[in-house]
């Protein structure tokens, strides 16, 4: 299958996620809305080089792969000074600063790409972690994004691993085959095969809510700060395996150590 054939049906509702995340995000920064689309063609002027910023995004949960972000400097140091509340300096060198910048807005933008693709998908969590060179996997699929008026000068490529691609795939039922005469298969025991996991560990996680925020509010956090969360006191707690949401219940106290009282056992319709 071609990049061609796989942009229409699986990457397109996924690029358009993208595009609408970072323009949602850039747009609440600057209080005004923000225009932000994907490119038919990657830029003429923006080829690759040494100096580039690199950013690797490993998606997990629902949805499973790895993205590369591809910046030039000159795109760094713009959508840092934006993300800043900078005054815009041209020709301006791109400084540690602006790396840790656009890494917190990327962390952002991912925020409101997951809850995005909850909706169709299910749980998807995506950590963005800062990347000294391009990654070590061939991109399976690229797909550039631009903005208009005050970034109109900036691009953002979005490289994608065959794992990624692959999971945006939609799915197709394969055609069946049935031989004539099959060979007697051996049947399996379900309960002695469920016996064998019965004792395997897992690990699961409880998330009594969470919010977003800005670089300047994560450094100006000390003993004592207060962070209100967006759930009310009421409202259920999450248990989540392996990202997945699996029950939901409310938080009590048993023998001096915390618990949880689960009161629904799977997603919420």
């Amino acid at each position: 299958m071609s990049d061609d054939e796989i942009m229409g049906p699986a990457l397109e509702p996924f690029t358009q996620l993208w595009a609408e995340s970072v323009a949602q995000t850039l747009g609440e920064i600057a209080g005004s809305p923000l225009i932000c689309k994907v490119l038919p063609a990657s830029p003429d002027n923006a080829p690759p080089g040494a100096t580039d910023v690199w950013m690797l995004l490993a998606f997990s949960g629902a949805l499973r792969g790895e993205l590369a972000v591809r910046l030039l400097p000159s795109s760094a140091v713009n959508l840092a000074q934006f993300f800043m509340g900078e005054t815009p300096a041209e020709a301006a060198e791109l400084t540690a600063e602006h790396r840790e910048a656009v890494l917190e807005l990327f962390r952002q933008i991912t925020g409101i790409l997951s809850n995005s693709i909850r909706a169709s998908r299910g749980e998807v969590q995506v950590r963005v972690e800062a990347s000294a060179a391009a990654p070590t996997w061939s991109a399976s699929s690229t797909v550039w994004l631009g903005f208009e008026d005050k970034l109109s000068s900036t691009w953002v490529e979005l490289l994608l691993s065959a794992a990624l691609t692959a999971a945006l795939r939609p799915e197709t039922a394969s055609p069946v085959t049935r031989a004539a005469d099959p060979a007697p298969s051996p049947v399996l025991d379900t309960k002695v095969g469920l016996g064998l996991l019965m004792d395997v560990e897992l690990g699961v996680t409880l998330r009594f809510g969470k919010r977003r925020m800005l670089l300047r509010e994560i450094l100006d956090l000390n003993p004592g700060s207060v962070l209100t969360l967006d759930r009310q006191v009421q409202e259920p707690a999450d248990m989540l395996l392996d990202g997945r949401l699996v029950a939901r219940g409310e938080v009590v106290v048993v023998d001096g150590n915390y618990g949880f009282r689960v009161t629904e056992v799977g997603p919420a319709s």
